[in-house]
């Protein structure tokens, strides 16, 4: 977004808002200062902060409750219902995130460990990253990402944070390799745990376990990534606006 001094003010203390944001200095869950002493933080008027707070609204980073401010909802806002952060979701319900790298293996294209997946990705060269997901300590999803090995050049373990909200992998992706994405088609299915599946997540294998396989588009149509998420429990979704969002679960099943 364009903040040289020629650009409108709202547009200036929106990109301000959304460095502190970036920056840790507002996290998720929290609540942004009051209008007033944002007025003094970027030297503009009541109107023109607020308008700068409703775009933030509307591109999904804040929540605006009557009475109580804003809320810092989340650092990646969701283009699409499996584009929302777990990472962000399980912060704003007080739980303590974690993932864990288990492996990152590139496959030449039609090798047969990526023959389940669709032409497109399937005909090149691939990068796996397989990391778990843990609540609490509590291991609750087996994420595997693929993507086109030239998207992720000499990736490593150290690229992938496993505590903090730099944990996202939708944030790694696109700050430390550089990924855009518009859109994304989400698949949802019954499957049963196996036996590594189940080993990570601590079920007996042949366990019913939900897989979501999410495949975000670029503005050309082409796949970005595809990630299979593996989870144990259930899920179900707030339908707001033109997306849905996740409800939080909480490790031992029970929606938030």
């Amino acid at each position: 977004m364009n903040t040289e001094p020629s650009a409108p003010k709202y547009k200036i203390a929106y990109q301000g808002l959304l460095s502190r944001l970036e920056a840790g200095l507002y996290p998720v869950g929290s609540r942004l200062p009051t209008e007033e002493k944002l007025m003094k933080t970027f030297d503009v008027s009541r109107v023109t902060i607020r308008r700068s707070l409703d775009i933030m609204v509307n591109d999904g980073y804040l929540e605006r409750r009557q009475g109580s401010g804003y809320t810092v909802l989340t650092l990646s806002p969701p283009l699409a219902t499996c584009l929302s952060s777990f990472t962000d979701a399980m912060l704003r319900a007080g739980m303590i995130p974690s993932s864990r790298m288990i492996l990152i293996d590139d496959y030449p294209a039609n090798a047969p460990q990526s023959a389940h997946l669709i032409a497109e990705l399937h005909s090149q060269p691939l990068t796996l990253l397989k990391r778990l997901r843990l609540v609490d300590n509590i291991p609750q999803m087996l994420v595997h990402t693929w993507a086109p090995t030239r998207f992720l050049p000499d990736a490593k373990p150290e690229d992938f944070p496993e505590h903090g909200p730099n944990q996202s992998i939708l944030r790694i992706l696109g700050n430390r390799f550089g990924l855009d994405w518009n859109a994304a088609c989400e698949d949802i299915s019954p499957a049963a745990a196996d036996e590594e599946t189940a080993g990570f997540l601590q079920i007996e294998p042949g366990t019913p376990v939900l897989l979501q396989a999410c495949t975000a588009f670029d503005d050309a149509d082409k796949i970005v990534f595809t990630e299979e998420v593996f989870r144990v429990g259930k899920v179900s979704f707030d339908l707001t606006g033109q997306s849905r969002e996740p409800r939080f679960m909480r490790p031992e099943g029970v929606l938030q």
